[in-house]
């Protein structure tokens, strides 16, 4: 590292877009800033959503305008952003942004640091050219973290990464961002026409096939005989979202679920919750997982890819097989049942979080791994 022990750090993705991933690394961003590193975020593709949270605190954010194909414009304009004498370290995430940071860097005199980020369990690679230009790129990262050791276990036995040059590093998040607020759950509920005594399970996250939200309003509606207070709330939206619409009305619990559309009020959305719910079939490690536990919620996930690294089997919440109707509807039947279960297991959820994955906590690993990196070019 620099002798004062800050660098100059250009973070490249696809987009800033609301998404887990992109939320990492604005919040990434505007904690190293506060730090006192150098940053600039490089988004490939036009973007929006979190490009203002970025500029008010004053992250200066390029826009790479990407066309399909490949684009020699692109990379042209990245090459002059990465190729700064004031940038040390190239930190890209996931796939394209990696191939592309490698090509515009390949063949100057001068080369920042490439480090790479991993953020999910790599379906996309089973496409074959991309697969090879996110090896070749890897080729010439000195470092490539997972977001968790699930994650890394499996691109190992995939030989997608190599082994000596990989390690963890968790996600964080804003732990401080999130708490519990009468106030904020009494207005939020109010907005979404829940009434105060209502038990709410929610959810967070696109409506998509790996989601699988029809698994939760499939228990939910087996549980409504039993459980009159019950609430479901789908925040997010997608591609599925009229289908889940018709599903919910076919169950007979359509007057029970409230879909809230794509929300930026997330910590205060958690707030109007009782249970959280991630029914998904696939995950790396979920940034929706972890915002729930720092809520304080208790939560039902199913055990897929980093999910068992955030949740503690009956000790932080409920791990449940994926696509299992039966176990999720046991675990929610549960929780619906016992207040104090919901309140103890919350609990436990946050403090580990504020333990292990504040964003500060995934800040101070990146450092480690940035001054690891530095050494090994050195």
């Amino acid at each position: 590292m620099k002798p004062t022990g800050k660098l100059g750090i250009v973070h490249v993705l696809d987009s800033l877009e609301y998404g887990g991933l992109e939320r990492v690394v604005a919040d990434l961003a505007i904690t190293q800033t506060a730090h006192g590193h150098a940053v600039t975020v490089f988004s490939l593709c036009d973007t929006d959503g979190f490009l203002p949270l970025l500029e008010q605190a004053g992250i200066p954010v390029v826009i790479g305008h990407k066309r399909s194909g490949a684009d020699a414009t692109l990379i042209r304009l990245l090459r002059s952003t990465l190729l700064d004498a004031r940038v040390d370290v190239v930190h890209t995430h996931n796939f394209v942004p990696s191939y592309y940071a490698a090509a515009a860097t390949r063949f100057a005199r001068r080369r920042p640091v490439l480090v790479n980020t991993c953020h999910n369990m790599g379906g996309r690679l089973g496409n074959r050219r991309l697969r090879w230009l996110y090896q070749w790129s890897l080729a010439h990262s000195r470092r490539i973290a997972m977001v968790g050791g699930k994650v890394r276990d499996h691109l190992l036995s995939r030989k997608l990464v190599p082994a000596a040059r990989s390690s963890v590093v968790m996600n964080g998040i804003p732990v401080d961002h999130f708490r519990r607020s009468p106030a904020i759950r009494a207005e939020i509920r109010e907005e979404l026409g829940i009434p105060p005594q209502a038990v709410v399970v929610g959810t967070v996250g696109r409506l998509v096939e790996l989601k699988n939200q029809r698994l939760l309003l499939d228990a939910v509606a087996q549980l409504a005989p039993s459980h009159p207070d019950v609430v479901v709330v789908l925040a997010g939206d997608g591609p599925l979202r009229s289908e889940l619409e018709a599903f919910a009305r076919q169950c007979g619990i359509a007057g029970r679920v409230v879909f809230t559309g794509s929300r930026k009020d997330i910590p205060a959305l958690l707030a109007a919750f009782d249970i959280f719910t991630l029914p998904s079939r696939t995950e790396g490690l979920s940034i929706a997982l972890l915002e729930a536990c720092a809520a304080g919620l208790a939560v039902i996930a199913t055990d897929v890819g980093g999910n068992s690294e955030i949740v503690r089997d009956g000790a932080t919440g409920y791990l449940v097989p994926s696509d299992d109707a039966v176990s999720l509807h046991a675990a929610l039947d549960t929780l619906l049942l016992s207040p104090s279960d919901r309140r103890r297991l919350g609990d436990a959820a946050r403090a580990w979080v504020v333990d292990h994955a504040s964003v500060d906590v995934m800040r101070q690993n990146y450092d480690m791994l940035y001054a690891n990196a530095l050494d090994a070019k050195s």
